[in-house]
């Protein structure tokens, strides 16, 4: 009787090996197909977004080197989706420190997400921006070695660049939408996020908006 249980444990132990191997087969070749298509539409919504403006980097040196954004918001100013395919894209986020630049789908879905980072909420303009990806190494699996005051890039589809410092990285419930939109006492600027490799929990960046004395 042990040996025929022993037995059962050892099947049991090698079909779950077997499955995670299959699970990360998987992941892996959804990551590759969504870093092609990224790559893809990248490129066709540069072609169709003006030359970005100039933009002055911020001060190096003092207090004022991640300055908040102070400038009200103008939400009648918005850009215009750009649609490349079958999809519409709101613009494209970079993160250098990461080397890492990706198109940003107007809307979420499940089936988007297979594809791009998806706007979950905001906007860049209304300084609310809340953008969500799977957890693909050639999307958001990598935002958690993120650290304070790394940059992060968004450009709309009129060409126009947002800057952003990050401030902190939280993990945070599932399911806890409050969290997701009020952050620890304050709201933000732009919020990154990414399931957990279980999907119990999402990987959180919240960073401000900066500028300098030069910026208009």
């Amino acid at each position: 009787m042990r040996s025929k249980s022993w037995l059962f444990v050892c099947l049991l132990g090698v079909l779950m090996i077997l499955a995670a191997g299959l699970l990360c087969v998987r992941n892996f070749r959804e990551s590759e197909d969504a870093a092609a298509y990224s790559d893809q539409v990248l490129d066709a919504l540069k072609q169709e977004i003006p030359d970005e403006p100039a933009v002055t980097e911020p001060k190096q040196t003092g207090e004022d080197l991640f300055a908040p954004y102070e400038t009200e918001p103008d939400s009648s100013d918005e850009a215009e989706d750009i649609v490349v395919g079958e999809d519409a894209y709101c613009g494209f986020i970079s993160m250098p420190s990461l080397n890492l630049e990706l198109p940003v789908m107007s809307s979420l879905s499940y089936p988007n997400l297979k594809k791009s980072p998806c706007r979950y909420s905001g906007s860049a303009q209304t300084n609310d921006l809340i953008i969500a990806a799977h957890n693909y190494t050639s999307h958001f699996g990598k935002i958690r070695r993120l650290t304070a005051e790394d940059p992060i890039i968004f450009t709309d589809t009129r060409g126009r660049q947002f800057r952003y410092a990050v401030s902190f990285i939280e993990v945070i419930e599932g399911q806890d939408v409050d969290q997701m939109f009020s952050g620890q006492a304050e709201e933000w600027d732009l919020t990154l996020f990414t399931c957990t490799l279980g999907g119990k929990s999402r990987v959180t960046i919240r960073a401000d908006r900066i500028t300098d004395e030069t910026e208009a």
